[in-house]
């Protein structure tokens, strides 16, 4: 069975080359974020009801992913899910139920604290800190395991590699 390891945060906060270095390092696969090849499909154009469809390709994505010893996830349903809220006010059952029904062996939230990195498809360059904080509470507050990931990327690997060689190897 595949042990599974979402990295998420907020938006250019380093979860993309996080993945990618952790699949690299443990010679496995790393699932993209849908949500980036959806939205270079509309020019960064959407509405509420597109992030239902995002959240459905993710999982499909997911299911269909070749069957590895470990996964590492670049983003999950509490992205959905905080993305829904920020941007709306609210979040869709779909999503909900979705977030409530993942499972990942654990969580490494990245921090913003690198440089921001301009991308069309990103929105929110001065709230990174803001939504950091959305995600932290609400890691905590369904009591998921997560880790706070942060520094240069060799920092944040280490850090990574110490809670998975620690706990779930």
């Amino acid at each position: 069975m595949t042990k599974r390891f979402a990295i998420t945060g907020p938006e250019s906060s380093g979860k993309t080359t996080l993945s990618r270095a952790l699949a690299e390092h443990y010679n496995t696969n790393w699932i993209p974020e849908f949500a980036r090849a959806y939205l270079e499909k509309t020019n960064g154009i959407y509405t509420e009801i597109d992030l239902d469809l995002i959240a459905k390709s993710q999982l499909d994505t997911w299911k269909n992913a070749k069957e590895e010893a470990i996964l590492f996830c670049d983003t999950e349903m509490l992205v959905m899910k905080i993305w829904s809220e920020f941007k709306y006010g609210k979040c869709s059952s779909f999503i909900k139920k979705a977030f409530q029904n993942q499972q990942f062996e654990h969580y490494f939230l990245c921090r913003p604290d690198i440089p921001w990195e301009e991308d069309p498809l990103r929105e929110h360059p001065q709230q990174r800190e803001q939504l950091f904080d959305l995600y932290h509470k609400s890691l905590i507050e369904y009591n998921l395991p997560f880790t706070i990931v942060e520094g240069e990327l060799s920092d944040r690997l280490n850090i990574c590699k110490n809670v998975l060689e620690k706990n779930h190897f």
